[in-house]
Formats: C-alpha cells, structure tokens, sequence
C-alpha cells in the first residue's frame, strides 16, 4: 500500500468508503448491510493496509456508522483513521450539533474522530453552516480543541464560487471533492481542485469512479483501455489519472465486492500516475464518452428524501445513462415490470429532488424522457448536450 501524509497524518493513498457497503437486499441503499460480507471488506482492506475508513452520519440509514463501529473494534484503535460527518442538510427542529456528535461516538464506539467532516458544502447548506448564531462549526471547533476530534475539514457539491466563500472562511485541516478525469471539466472540478491547492487546503477525493461508472464505459471504449494495458483494470485508469494530482492526498473508494477492492489495492500498491501517452489515450477515451454520458448521477440519494411519489431516482438517472449508451437497454424491460406507481412516468415534476441534487440535475426533466423511451414512444432522443 502507498501512503501519503494528510494533516500530519501517515494515511494510505487508498481510503475505504462505507456509503455502498454489501446488503442484504437488492436495493443497496435502503437494505440492511450484510454483516459478515461487509465485515470481510473491512478485515481484507485493513490486512492489506488500508487504514482510513470514512463514513458519515445518513450513509446505509444510520447503519453504516454502527457497523463500522463495531467491525473496527477487533483493532487497536490508534492503528486505524476515523472520519465521519455532520449532516446539516437533514438537521430538524430540536436536533442540535451536540446531539448528533454525541450520538455518532456512541455509533461508532469511540473516544474521538480522527477526522471530521462538515457534510454536503453546497447553495442549500452554506448559510446554516456559516451562520455564526447557530454556531455549528463553532461547535465543532471547540470539540478539536477538546481532542475529540483532530482535524477538521468539509465535503463539499457546490458550486466553485460557494467553495471559495467556505474555504476562505475559516482554517481548515482538509477538504473532500468530487473528482474523476471526467468531472475535471464536466463539473469544474478543476477550478475547484485549484481553490483548496491555492490556500493550501489538502484534497481527500469521493467518487474516483463515479459512483463505479468509470469502471466500465462502454464495450468498445473499455477495449480501448484494455489494449492500452491488457493487465489493468477499467477502473484503475481513473486512480491512476487522479495520482498525476500533487494536492490529493487521499483517495476515497467505496467499494462492494471483495474483488473491486483486491483489484483497487492492486493499484494502490505503488505510485504510478499515468504516462504522457497513456493520458493522451485516457482523455481521447473521455471525450467520447462525455458525448454518450449525460446525466451526471452519482447515487448519493439526497434526492429521494422529499419525493411525495417516493421513486427511486438514482436508479432512473442511471436506467437513463444506459438508455443512452447501450444499444439494446434491457433496463427499460426491468422498468416496464414495476408497478406504474413505481415507474418514472409517476413523477410529477414538483422539483423536491432538484433542490437536494449536488450535480444540480434537472431530474424531472430526465424522468420525462426516460418514461418516453420506456413507452416506446417515437422521439426520444438524448439531450444535445452533456449534463441537461
């Protein structure tokens, strides 16, 4: 495993994420997490020197917090980095940051976070984070001053000017972006990565590969990748891309299935970020497919939360990818066996799910051309441009 420092912090290049941990049900969001299976995650990850492990307060339903609690227990505390995260976004009447912080200790049976993120920077959450009468980060503050927590840090999905406000706000310990070689242009990471390199902030990075849609691309593109490097993974050319990047110091995988992680430690095992020539191929690879993909979904489900016909969105915004890219999408056979209350056509444009999308994508407009190609209907057809 290839370490780097973060904070003063020796911590391997690669972290363990715990939002997309197994289940025991299809629907791997809202089912319970699959104990032993997760818990054979976590023991190949640490064997294997993985020592960072992330979670966050709403990750599994509250589950992912216990869990990792207790499958990290049968180790020495001081062996091992903790991170979690305060959820502002769901904060109601009466819950207050002291509540939370208490509670996710107790989740996750212990004394301190190692490090401790302000959850979901973006335009939704940044006037209650920095309204210095609620006081939420002023708490958290005064919880590192106590050792409760050691470094303090924020993620963030906002835009590149809500970031530069909240980075250049207080002082801060470490920042966690979305980025991924398609992202670097697609949402302006670039410019993001630039704000926290500019002031010094040190970059955890979430969604490497997009929440696994970098793993594969598409049959032809993925061969393009392979003839490239027969002994490489798809998704090994994304944490390679992201290793040519001095400012990353932490790499985030949530990973589901023991070979996806045999296969990330692989990569991480030494530091090799792409040659010249091989991210000349890796970018050809990205402008074509940036042309097929176009709804930027990583699955984080802050969407469904407030949806009055409770639909499964993620699942929707990737049925639509597929829509896009396969030639012959048996999702949309999958879709048409749901009860109509369950189909996309069941949306009723209210906007609920908009206002919570970190990728800012206009889901109801997504839904109604989904339910055309579901209908079969004549005319569907793809938005012009990527990210409609």
């Amino acid at each position: 495993m290839h370490y780097k420092e973060l904070a003063g912090e020796t911590v391997s290049y690669l972290g363990m994420g715990n939002m997309r941990l197994p289940t025991t049900g299809k629907d791997r969001f809202s089912s319970p997490i699959h104990r032993a299976k997760a818990q054979e995650i976590i023991d190949y990850a640490y064997a294997h020197g993985v020592n960072y492990y992330d979670t966050a307060y709403v990750y599994h339903n509250g589950e992912s917090e216990t869990f990792l609690g207790e499958a990290l227990k049968k180790y020495p505390r001081e062996s091992y980095f903790l991170a979690t995260k305060f959820p502002g976004f769901i904060l109601k009447p009466g819950q207050t940051p002291e509540g939370i912080f208490e509670e996710q200790l107790r989740r996750c049976q212990t004394e301190y976070f190692d490090f401790y993120l302000i959850h979901n920077l973006n335009e939704e959450t940044e006037n209650l984070y920095m309204d210095e009468a609620v006081g939420i980060v002023r708490y958290f503050e005064e919880q590192k001053k106590a050792g409760r927590i050691r470094h303090l840090g924020f993620s963030s999905h906002g835009k590149p000017e809500t970031l530069e406000r909240f980075a250049s706000w207080r002082s801060w310990d470490f920042a966690q972006l979305q980025i991924n070689y398609l992202d670097w242009t697609l949402q302006d990471a670039k410019r993001q990565y630039d704000i926290l390199t500019e002031r010094g902030i040190p970059v955890i990075v979430m969604e490497p590969v997009r929440g696994g849609r970098l793993a594969s691309l598409t049959p032809e593109l993925d061969e393009v990748l392979k003839q490239a490097r027969p002994e490489r993974s798809v998704a090994s050319w994304a944490f390679r891309w992201l290793m040519g990047l001095d400012n990353v110091k932490l790499i985030l995988s949530g990973m589901t299935e023991l070979p996806q992680l045999a296969d990330n430690v692989a990569t991480f095992e030494r530091y090799e970020p792409l040659t010249q020539e091989e991210n000349t191929i890796l970018m050809e690879v990205c402008d074509r497919f940036r042309k097929q993909f176009h709804v930027p979904c990583t699955a984080c489900r802050y969407c469904c939360g407030d949806c009055p016909q409770e639909l499964d969105i993620p699942r929707f915004m990737n049925a639509y990818n597929e829509v896009i890219i396969a030639e012959f999408p048996m999702i949309l056979m999958e879709i048409r066996e749901l009860a109509q209350a369950e189909q996309p056509s069941s949306c009723i444009a209210c906007g609920a799910c908009v206002a919570h999308c970190p990728q800012s994508i206009d889901i109801p407009g997504v839904m109604q051309k989904l339910s055309k190609a579901v209908a079969g209907a004549k005319g569907f057809a793809p938005p012009e441009e990527p990210g409609e």
